[in-house]
């Protein structure tokens, strides 16, 4: 597992899309086919009741299904970013200190059904994004209705590349473009120096596999580390860490006149790094955080 990066081509042609990325794959990087990748991704809101006459934004929830486990992103518009609060500059403040979570909370669910049982055991009203429900049976349905899905391949370039190319469908079967993944498996973690995110490396090799058409709209899906600290970032978590006096490292010092003293070793695995689960994570997190800054979710 290694680290990634998305594309999306936006105006991808109905017909031959994947078929025209596949050929460049496997003609001109001499990739193979490895896999399919299936993607199964529904959108929730949950109406939330007005505050002192005020109306408050629903809450968003987004759940993407990828292999056995779902993914959830929750999204609460009137709870402050983690950045805020921690912000030592807004110490002071009663409302940021007293939020009981973040904005943004991303959550893994075993076995893939499990959140919809859930919620519908607890009658909760959380309904189709694009649904307007009254009524249990009603209900049900909504919590069924699939809103996209990301049928495609996955490909090998090498031993240091995955490829994962997919049409983006709604559950009429209409498609809305292509997106593509890039992951590069000899790292875990790559810092950027540029704000937003992005990866010279992971963009060069998106750029190369993405068709060189005038008209192709093209665009990439990035996120930053700040970002995704803060949607790992759970607040009873970071409250406890805050109290908890500072620790002296337990880490020998190393004699810089010792010669067998490189100070080379690998660290040792932190938090966000891109192995496992926390690999598809962040991938769950950029692929509906890209759908839903285009309006598809």
């Amino acid at each position: 597992m290694g680290f990634t990066g998305l594309a999306r081509w936006v105006n991808a042609p109905v017909h031959g899309s994947l078929s025209i990325i596949s050929n460049n794959i496997l003609e001109n990087y001499n990739g193979k086919i490895v896999g399919n990748w299936n993607i199964t991704i529904k959108a929730f809101r949950l109406p939330m009741p007005p505050f002192r006459d005020m109306p408050v934004p629903d809450r968003i929830m987004c759940t993407l299904q990828m292999n056995d486990s779902v993914f959830v992103l929750v999204e609460d518009s009137v709870s402050p970013e983690r950045a805020m609060v921690v912000d030592p500059a807004n110490s002071g403040d009663s409302f940021l200190q007293s939020c009981t979570h973040y904005r943004t909370t991303l959550v893994t669910v075993r076995p893939p059904m499990a959140l919809e049982q859930l919620i519908s055991q607890l009658k909760s009203r959380w309904v189709a994004a694009r649904q307007s429900t009254s009524g249990g049976a009603q209900r049900n349905q909504a919590m069924s209705s699939q809103q996209l899905t990301i049928e495609g391949m996955v490909f090998a370039i090498g031993t240091d590349w995955l490829v994962r190319v997919g049409n983006v469908m709604l559950s009429t079967r209409e498609m809305k473009g292509l997106i593509i993944e890039a992951e590069y498996l000899p790292v875990g973690r790559l810092h950027s120096p540029t704000v937003d995110g992005t990866s010279e490396l992971l963009s060069n090799m998106l750029t190369a596999l993405l068709p060189p058409r005038p008209d192709a709209k093209t665009l990439a899906v990035t996120s930053n580390d700040s970002q995704w600290a803060g949607v790992l970032s759970v607040r009873e978590d970071d409250e406890a860490a805050r109290q908890q006096p500072p620790k002296e490292s337990d880490v020998p010092v190393e004699d810089e006149d010792d010669i067998y003293a490189y100070g080379d070793d690998p660290p040792p695995p932190t938090k966000g790094d891109w192995f496992g689960i926390d690999r598809d994570r962040r991938s769950a997190y950029l692929v509906m955080g890209g759908l839903r800054s285009e309006g598809l979710l």
